[in-house]
């Protein structure tokens, strides 16, 4: 019996001689095709960033820009940012020095210039809305609704920031979810400083109803944070990976909020909204 066609099969100076069984080299198996690669999870941040101005009273644009460059993210949701026209444009700012898309949702007009909400974003947008959020007799508000394709799953990025009353609050929140609803179902995160001080607040409720709890670290006030008036929330709930402040030494005194921190799976589902590719 000619052995040698076995022999590449053993370990190196293996050899199978006469009368040896076979069932020893029966049990080699087939090598395994690799598993395909993992999406890589979708980067988060919201931050009110206080016009630009810390807790040691300075303006400091590049503290602030330095501040987004640690969080890392791929969409950076900012409040209270001045957009310019006439006065500093913090958006392009930040935009040139992160090297990142910058898309405006301006909410009010002074002779300083303009401000509002504003996105940063590594992703190029494939839709962008601005909705009206504001309450008569109350400071105008607004929210900013993006949508973008990351590994073939399209996502939805709500920034916002909401108003100081209660009353208030709860009509822009009703205001919202309709938005949500006529804009159609995608996976979606919304992101911003809500103002809720009230855990019980109805506001609150209504959103952990739609979009399930999640976690609610402490922002505010940066220097010794004990409320979570920045949020994020995702739908689906299961593809939310981790919420979590940032802290650093220029965190800590970049403004009067903390940026919170998230990790997104695109491509995870429950069934309650189409995740999957186009």
């Amino acid at each position: 019996m000619r052995t040698a066609s076995f022999q590449e099969a053993d370990a190196p100076g293996s050899v199978m001689r006469a009368g040896d069984s076979l069932s020893r080299h029966a049990s080699i198996q087939p090598r395994r095709a690799p598993a395909p690669p993992e999406t890589p999870p979708l980067g988060l941040a919201s931050y009110n960033i206080h016009l630009g101005i810390g807790r040691d009273g300075r303006f400091a644009p590049e503290r602030i820009a330095a501040i987004i460059r640690e969080l890392d993210a791929d969409i950076v949701c900012l409040q209270e940012v001045s957009l310019g026209h006439p006065g500093f444009d913090m958006l392009t700012f930040l935009s040139r020095e992160c090297g990142m898309h910058g898309i405006a949702g301006p909410t009010l007009t002074t002779s300083r210039g303009d401000y509002g909400n504003a996105i940063l974003t590594r992703l190029d947008p494939l839709e962008v809305r601005r909705w009206d959020l504001s309450v008569r007799g109350h400071e105008p508000r607004g929210a900013i609704s993006m949508v973008v394709k990351v590994a073939g799953f399209r996502w939805r990025a709500i920034a916002t920031h909401l108003g100081l009353r209660p009353g208030e609050r709860r009509k822009q929140i009703r205001r919202l979810l309709g938005f949500m609803q006529e804009a159609g179902s995608l996976p979606t995160v919304l992101m911003g400083d809500v103002n809720e001080w009230f855990l019980w607040g109805r506001p609150l409720r209504w959103l952990h109803r739609h979009f399930k709890r999640t976690p609610a670290p402490a922002t505010f006030p940066s220097g010794w944070p004990i409320f979570a008036l920045d949020r994020i929330w995702v739908e689906p709930n299961s593809a939310l990976h981790g919420v979590r402040v940032h802290r650093s030494e220029l965190a800590d005194i970049g403004s009067d909020h903390l940026p919170l921190k998230a990790l997104v799976r695109v491509d995870a589902g429950d069934g309650t909204v189409d995740v999957r590719p186009d």
